[in-house]
């Protein structure tokens, strides 16, 4: 996977800057909630986001768009914070689900085939509509040449067949007639004890 260039960093940055200040207040509340939660950071944050919850849950009730406006303005400094610390506060809007078993048919509810290889410190997968064997294949022959032209050998630690669905809040995983059951319940499990990880590594699967 290519890394982004310092001037698309940037426009990623002022997209979801943007995206914060015009998000409804209570969505902006939810989603920060819940990356901190999947982030293991909500202990150092409980009290206040106990606080904003409940003043914005009174606010919301009489109607005084002030304390609201103040509140969002609050949660987007928090969203900043957590930016100047590294973290991709955009992945708090999606949900990562594993959704069992499907087949060639489920191309006509929008899902794509996909090969995702695990390794040791990043993902790399390939999409197409050729079918997982013949993917797998392809992605075995760039990870051979990979390695032939830099002599660093890859290490795949596990290799899934799959089909995906990105809809607007969610990413849905569902093994393929390929996959075996094992290697889904074990994906499944890495996914959900891992869920930001997990999300932030497929970021860019379209």
């Amino acid at each position: 996977m290519k890394s982004k260039s310092p001037q698309n960093k940037i426009a990623d940055r002022l997209k979801n800057l943007l995206s914060d200040k015009t998000a409804n207040t209570w969505q902006l509340l939810s989603e920060t909630d819940y990356f901190l939660s999947q982030a293991g950071l909500y202990s150092g944050y409980e009290d206040q986001m106990r606080d904003l919850r409940a003043r914005l849950n009174s606010a919301s009730k009489s109607g005084k768009e002030k304390t609201i406006k103040e509140i969002h303005s609050e949660i987007v400094d928090i969203r900043k914070e957590l930016r100047l610390l590294g973290y991709d506060v955009s992945l708090g809007r999606f949900r990562l689900v594993f959704d069992g078993f499907r087949h060639d048919d489920s191309i006509r509810e929008g899902f794509r085939r996909i090969v995702l290889f695990i390794l040791d410190d990043s993902f790399i997968w390939l999409t197409g509509e050729a079918n997982h064997i013949e993917l797998a294949e392809i992605l075995e022959q760039q990870i051979t040449r990979h390695t032939q032209a830099t002599g660093k050998a890859i290490n795949v630690r596990g290799k899934h067949y799959l089909w995906y669905l990105r809809t607007k809040n969610e990413l849905i995983l569902s093994g393929a007639d390929t996959e075996t059951k094992e290697d889904y319940e074990q994906l499944k499990a890495f996914g959900e004890a891992c869920g930001l990880l997990f999300l932030s590594r497929l970021k860019n699967l379209n």
